[in-house]
């Protein structure tokens, strides 16, 4: 029963293929009738087809009386016939590409043993990853121009941050020199010598001013600052000075020129008020007028001097006490911070040099 199977479905296989050609025909000649209509099984039987004749155009196949084995034979290269006929008409159309194709027959290809085709599928896998072990390295120059290109990508990404550091940079030198410097006031002309110099009482001449103290080339420019006019009084000028540790009280004038001095301590015209920022200088005389400031060389740091105005009180604590020549003016330059300078001649009866008292605003 399973010869007839076969048979059946080798002649339909054979007999309905299509050929693809350039319009060849087909012709099948095939006596089964009395075989297929016969009921006793059997390819010899006398009421069966004896012989079958497939004639095309480019394959003969003939079967008479062959076995099983031999029509699966048969069948395969009738499918293997009709498959290259199939790609040869492809190809002429353009459909696909021509590719290689292993014309041995299938009859004649040797068969291999049961025990081979386990190995075979063993090595599969190590066939398939054999190609990536036999990796061929890249040649220099493509390994060279890899460098290259990875230094001109870091070396653009260095200029950019170059170019954005550098404008950064310079927007900050435009913002500081748009920015302009605060400006402190400084008076047009500045002291020759420090205030309240004159001779002493016991000198031949008597008490008169030191003109001697002055360089002489610039006697007439101290002559023109005695005629400074006085500024109009105000409820923020300093009005009184009190150092308990000296025991001092006395009236402030506007003014430290040798008239202001006989009526008390006199404000250097154009320094600060008290209270405010800057330097605010007090003088007066030691041994004549007074004797306010006597004893000034006495305080000590840490001391409390009060200057008031007309509207309130402001405590200094002595920092510095210093000697020095009548001629260093800077003692009375303006600062940052609000403080109060005494001045007065030192020492007692002699007046060659300067005693400065520097005190800071009590915060």
């Amino acid at each position: 029963m399973a010869s007839k199977c076969v048979i059946g479905v080798c002649l339909a296989v054979l007999c309905a293929t299509p050929v693809f050609g350039d319009g060849g025909t087909t012709t099948s000649t095939i006596k089964l009738a009395k075989y297929m209509e016969g009921k006793t099984p059997g390819l010899r039987q006398p009421e069966a087809a004896s012989q079958v004749k497939v004639t095309e155009k480019f394959n003969l196949y003939e079967i008479d009386g062959s076995s099983a084995d031999e029509l699966r034979a048969l069948l395969v290269e009738k499918q293997r016939s009709d498959r290259t006929l199939r790609l040869d008409y492809f190809q002429r159309t353009g459909r696909i590409l021509k590719v290689e194709q292993d014309e041995t027959p299938f009859s004649a290809r040797p068969a291999e043993p049961a025990d081979a085709a386990e190995p075979a599928k063993a090595d599969a896998p190590s066939a398939a990853a054999e190609p990536r072990r036999a990796r061929q390295p890249r040649p220099w120059f493509e390994n060279a121009l890899y460098y290259v290109e990875m230094g001109a990508v870091v070396g653009l990404v260095l200029i950019v941050v170059f170019i954005f550091s550098r404008l950064s940079s310079l927007n900050q030198e435009v913002a500081s020199a748009l920015q302009q410097p605060t400006l402190t006031p400084t008076p047009l002309i500045m002291a020759v010598v420090l205030p309240s110099g004159h001779t002493p009482p016991n000198s031949p001449g008597g008490v008169q001013p030191n003109d001697a103290e002055i360089p002489e080339h610039l006697r007439p420019l101290v002559q023109s600052l005695a005629n400074i006019p006085i500024p109009t009084p105000g409820p923020e000028q300093a009005v009184r000075l009190q150092a308990s540790a000296i025991g001092v009280d006395a009236p402030i004038v506007q003014g430290d020129g040798w008239d202001q001095l006989k009526k008390g301590v006199g404000q250097h015209i154009g320094t600060t008020n008290p209270g405010h920022k800057g330097n605010l200088v007090l003088s007066a005389h030691d041994d004549v007028f007074g004797q306010i400031f006597r004893n000034l060389d006495r305080l000590q740091e840490g001391d409390k001097i009060v200057v008031f105005s007309s509207q309130s009180a402001y405590t200094y604590i002595v920092r510095q006490t210093q000697v020095v020549e009548p001629t260093q003016v800077e003692v009375m330059n303006q600062t940052q911070e609000p403080i109060v300078t005494l001045i007065s001649c030192y020492p007692y009866l002699v007046n060659n040099k300067r005693i400065v008292v520097t005190a800071y605003l009590e915060q």
